[in-house]
């Protein structure tokens, strides 16, 4: 593999960008056109337009939550590997009995508190908004989409 550089650091999938996305754009600019042209039948051209744009839409939702889920799952194995690091035990043991919300909250919490706070959010079911509170040093997550 080629090594990475400006030139080269964009990626694209091709089906994606050079044929779905030209595809509808070209659907919607039909449609826009088939409806300003032709008086008779506008409502099947605004039929058209409206799907056209609702593809695209759906298109851009769906990766939205693609990279949403695949950034809860690196969330997922941050929280394990630290409380790893912190207790040379898996988190998985009680990981099920927490939320994900749960989880994500604890995320802020510094090295020091984090086993302490995942106990006392066990045992009192800590709501999310309760588990952020109770963080005295915050560490900081710019990186979250």
């Amino acid at each position: 593999m080629e090594k990475q550089n400006f030139r080269n650091h964009v990626r694209y999938y091709p089906p994606h960008h050079f044929i779905f996305y030209p595809i509808i754009t070209v659907l919607f600019f039909i449609g826009i056109r088939g409806i300003m042209e032709h008086k008779s039948d506008r409502w099947e051209w605004v039929a058209i337009t409206v799907l056209a744009f609702m593809l695209s839409w759906l298109s851009f939702m769906t990766r939205q939550h693609y990279a949403l889920t695949c950034q809860n799952r690196i969330v997922r194995l941050e929280l394990r590997l630290r409380y790893y690091q912190l207790t040379n035990q898996r988190l998985e043991i009680v990981e099920d009995q927490l939320s994900f919300k749960q989880l994500a909250a604890l995320r802020f919490a510094s090295d020091e508190e984090l086993v302490g706070l995942i106990k006392k959010t066990l045992e009192e079911d800590l709501s999310p908004a309760d588990i952020k509170r109770s963080i005295n040093n915050w560490v900081a997550d710019t990186m979250r989409v």
